[in-house]
């Protein structure tokens, strides 16, 4: 994808170039309805002058006279149509000329050459170095007639502001571009600066600096974001705190209820009150279960800066979740395999030890009777790798997109299990997070789901 900064200057770059084309263009069309016509009667006066002051001073040299107006300016041709051609001044590139045309200026009338120039779209009359680019006039000279063609001669004429106005037209397009990239990079900078705050954001980091002062429409983007994200983080820190205060209030009373209900069950009870007991004795369970990673979720947002570092052995941690969750393989009879070699790895133990309970917790739940889970653990270059692997019920694409986020839960009418509290995912992603690690996903409908961690090493 083009970042903005590319595209704005592309695009000021390919205006200035097609801008430059379309004036080129207008410039040759104004040239050939409006100055040819001028200059093919500027250069037929001209000619008439010479005419008219050869007429007058007949001893004059002819060939000496037509050499000096070629050395100061001018391409001549003379000729008397009966084999004499004469050249003066600069070669023409073509000396291509018509018979008719000849034969018209010896019986006494202007050749209009300049004017009845073909048009030609990238290369203007004016510059056109042809002898029938011309304009023609009737010359007497003792007493026999000759016509002569001339037109100037630009190179002689303007050869230094040839070369001038190349290297003004040069540098002009040079430093035009210099200067759409540097302004388009002051322009897009502010820009850059909100989108990588808008980033901080998203990742749950409220404490921005946007160091943006100027006083137009991206200035008061800037200071309402700035005001957004300041309200954003008060709502946050105030959620937390929601969070963590009703977690622990509700502790207290359930552990109040789990004490009366271990009471009631020692007391001699028919079946049905029996079964009702154990009811609310699961929910109790699953509403403690949820308190408490409400707790954990909001200990890990406001101290992911506070973690307990420590080297450990992550395979020996991982078998003893599962040596914890042995009862729950045999019940559902799923069949277990691990391939688990002694690894060392930096990290906060508590908080991967969540991360191994909630992922082996959910291939246990969304598996299927007698079905299978895999676990490994293998190592690159740069990073552990740990894969949990099962073969239950899968996800499609929508619920892949959606199982990080908090309170999520798989549509729980495709199985038996449905005390989740949709909260398991999330706080997996934010502690492999906090490890500057990553998480990936891998999962089809009715055929399992697999879910890789990447731990880098440190």
């Amino acid at each position: 994808m083009k970042s903005l900064y590319s595209k704005f200057a592309v695009t000021t770059i390919l205006i200035m170039f097609f801008s430059g084309i379309l004036s080129f263009l207008f410039t040759n069309m104004y040239y050939q309805n409006q100055l040819k016509k001028q200059n093919d009667l500027k250069m037929v006066k001209i000619a008439a002058e010479i005419s008219g002051f050869l007429h007058s001073h007949e001893q004059i040299n002819l060939n000496e006279y037509l050499e000096h107006l070629g050395s100061i300016g001018y391409q001549l041709y003379l000729t008397d149509g009966q084999g004499m051609n004469e050249f003066y001044g600069a070669e023409f590139r073509e000396r291509e000329l018509s018979k008719n045309a000849v034969n018209k200026v010896l019986n006494g009338k202007t050749y209009h050459g300049i004017i009845h120039f073909p048009h030609k779209t990238f290369v203007t009359g004016f510059f056109a170095n042809e002898l029938k680019n011309t304009v023609g006039v009737p010359i007497e000279y003792e007493n026999k007639t000759y016509g002569l063609f001339l037109r100037p001669d630009i190179k002689l004429l303007f050869n230094e502001m040839h070369f001038m106005f190349g290297w003004l037209v040069a540098g002009m397009i040079l430093i035009s571009m210099i200067f759409v990239l540097i302004s388009t990079k002051f322009l897009v900078n502010p820009i850059s600066k909100l989108n990588k705050a808008t980033k901080l954001i998203a990742e749950g980091d409220f404490g921005i600096q946007l160091s943006i002062h100027q006083k137009d429409e991206i200035g008061a983007l800037a200071a309402s974001f700035k005001k957004m994200a300041s309200k954003l983080e008060n709502v946050n820190e105030m959620r937390k705190e929601f969070i963590s205060n009703i977690s622990h209030d509700i502790q207290s009373p359930l552990s109040n209820i789990k004490g009366y209900i271990k009471l009631l069950k020692s007391r001699k009870l028919d079946n049905e009150e029996k079964h009702y007991l154990e009811v609310v004795e699961s929910e109790v369970t699953r509403l403690s279960n949820l308190t408490k990673q409400l707790l954990l979720l909001s200990s890990i947002d406001s101290k992911k800066d506070l973690m307990d570092v420590k080297r450990f052995d992550v395979s020996e941690q991982i078998k003893t979740v599962i040596r914890q969750f042995q009862w729950n393989l045999s019940e559902k009879e799923v069949m277990m395999s691990y391939t688990l070699p002694e690894t060392y790895v930096s990290g906060d133990p508590s908080l991967l030890y969540s991360v191994w309970e909630n992922l082996l917790t959910n291939a246990i739940k969304y598996n299927v009777d007698n079905g299978e889970i895999d676990i490994s653990l293998t190592e690159s270059d740069s990073c552990f790798v740990i894969t949990f692997k099962d073969t239950g019920i899968g996800m499609d694409e929508g619920e892949v997109k959606r199982i990080y986020d908090r309170f999520y839960r798989v549509d729980s009418s495709r199985t038996r299990a449905v005390e989740g509290t949709g909260l398991g995912l999330a706080i997996v992603y934010s502690i492999i997070e906090m490890h500057h690690g990553e998480i990936k996903v891998e999962s089809k409908k009715e055929r399992g789901t697999a879910f890789t961690i990447y731990l880098p090493k440190s």
